[in-house]
């Protein structure tokens, strides 16, 4: 067993110098693809249809036929026809969809000791086949990966690199001019949008002006540090084209006050303070269907605002034991990822300081608020994304952002608004729906195949798959993605999870690692 983890493990150090078409997980793309007699589940709402084949020449979808009729034998003389050096995929009794669109997906860190080839794995094992990187670790690192996956040189997924805003700078922003100068040098150095935390009122209007001058899109996680005089609602007006989280919306909700009830002895850097008060945020917003909660949701509308809540990167503040033994950390998560997630007093999102019921049970009333709010600006017709924010508090690249539309659901979504949310949205709110985001004629070939319907159950979306009772009594395991198709290029998304738990596995033998709760 030890010398097939040192194979894989070194088939996988060399794969980002290979073309991945060479690498045992990935083919394409090919001239002509054809994946048959699928079920589609399409990113635009419509109900699914099928069975239908869809055609791909290199990465683009040339023509999609329905073919006849559920439990009814297809009359082969209605189906494309495969080429001399076409390949066919038979997914027959199976579902297609988009690929999904992780906004907010970082590629790891040092901190967490995650390299990129760790986590793409993760992410194009469960489908997504985009992902915006809202900062990270400098531009440049992001851009080359970028370029490296459009050449298909690794295994990867599709990159949008959103810079922090003020990275690279050799000085602080101090002036609306700094600000100007250095979006249009972000510009020049081929970003693809800006992510902001918050700054000085004039200097956040100066820098996002900017930005919308030059066509770049923009996302910002308000700090409590700066939402004082300047939440979400500011940003919008400003001309901010997303948020993240929902830091900055409640404030915009506020009725009776202007900051947050902080206690006295509050201190920003303890990090249970900032997020054990933060579960008490909600509460001091407007209440539901108020005429000031339903005056913000409906401007935010109108300015065509989208909101990536990313849900599930805050679970383990009202459920730490579901978050912290979730199945799939055993198999899947790095030493050092495991090590990142414990108790600390610096380590970012490792809050578990003393966290205890008073702290769930907000947070579970804040949740109950925050998805109120969601649902209902999706309902009236605003543009809801997914993301995810893994690498922090218990949440495992790929693994979560599954989790994240589970938690959609929970919010009220149907199914198939949040296949949407995962997809079109997305796309949309990249601007990029002309390219990704629904399978359509012209489109790119970013597909997800499944033998399971996920929206019968999302849980059959993970790599870890769902429990099933057979008719024979037997418990057995079903799903998983089978194949992730990005760009036309397939991917056996099984064999990724094999290849990271082999990673996983290697790195634990070295330190003689085992998992364990904290305090044990």
């Amino acid at each position: 067993m030890k010398q097939f983890y040192l194979f894989v493990i070194f088939s996988i150090l060399f794969a980002g110098t290979i073309k991945s078409q060479s690498n045992k997980a990935a083919e394409g793309p090919f001239s002509q693809l054809i994946i048959r007699g699928a079920t589609l589940i399409n990113g635009n709402g419509a109900p699914p249809i099928g069975p239908v084949d869809i055609t791909v020449e290199n990465d683009k979808i040339t023509a999609i036929t329905v073919v006849g009729y559920p439990g009814v034998a297809i009359e082969e003389s209605r189906r494309p026809i495969l080429n001399n050096e076409g390949k066919e995929i038979d997914a027959t009794d199976m579902f297609i969809l988009p690929g999904f669109i992780d906004m907010h997906g970082h590629i790891g860190g040092d901190a967490q000791g995650a390299d990129w080839d760790y986590v793409f794995k993760l992410w194009l094992a469960h489908g997504v086949t985009t992902v915006r990187e809202p900062s990270g670790r400098g531009l440049s690192y992001t851009l080359d990966l970028k370029q490296r996956s459009i050449k298909n040189e690794i295994v990867a997924p599709r990159i949008l690199a959103y810079t922090g805003f003020g990275q690279g700078s050799k000085k602080s922003i101090s002036t609306e001019a700094q600000a100007r100068e250095w979006v249009r040098q972000n510009a020049k150095n081929g970003a693809d949008g800006i992510k902001f935390f918050g700054a000085e009122p004039e200097i956040m209007k100066a820098a996002l002006d900017e930005n919308k001058k030059l066509g770049l899109r923009s996302a910002c996680h308000h700090a409590q540090l700066s939402v004082a005089r300047w939440n979400a609602l500011h940003s919008a007006r400003a001309g901010l084209t997303s948020m993240e989280h929902w830091y900055g919306l409640p404030e915009a909700l506020f009725e009776d006050r202007t900051v947050q009830n902080y206690p006295l002895d509050y201190n920003y850097q303890n990090e249970q303070h900032r997020f054990g008060e933060a579960g008490k945020l909600w509460k001091q917003a407007a209440v539901p269907y108020s005429d000031h909660w339903n005056n913000v949701m409906s401007e935010l509308i109108d300015l065509d605002f989208t909101m990536v809540p990313t849900f599930n990167i805050y679970e383990a503040s009202r459920d730490l034991h579901r978050a912290r033994r979730a199945e799939w950390h055993e198999d899947y998560t790095l030493p050092s990822l495991w090590r990142f997630f414990q108790p600390s007093k610096i380590s970012h999102g490792s809050y578990w300081h003393f966290w205890g019921t008073e702290e769930e049970v907000a947070w579970k009333e804040n949740f109950n608020l925050w998805m109120t709010f969601i649902n209902e600006y999706k309902n009236r017709g605003g543009r809801i994304a997914a993301g995810s924010d893994s690498g922090f508090i218990f949440q495992l690249y790929g693994f979560a952002y599954i989790r994240e539309l589970e938690m959609l659901r929970e919010a009220g979504f149907h199914p198939l608004e949040v296949i949407r949310s995962a997809t079109l949205n997305g796309a949309e709110a990249l601007g990029l729906a002309d390219q990704i985001g629904s399978i359509e004629i012209g489109k790119s070939a970013d597909f997800i195949i499944i033998e399971e319907n996920p929206l019968n159950n999302l849980k059959v979306l993970y790599g870890t798959g769902a429990i099933k009772l057979t008719e024979e009594n037997k418990v057995v395991r079903v799903g998983g993605v089978k194949h992730t198709i990005r760009q036309g290029v397939v991917y056996d998304a099984k064999q990724l999870l094999r290849e990271v738990k082999a990673m996983v596995e290697i790195a634990k033998e070295k330190e003689g690692f085992k998992i364990t709760q904290p305090g044990n």
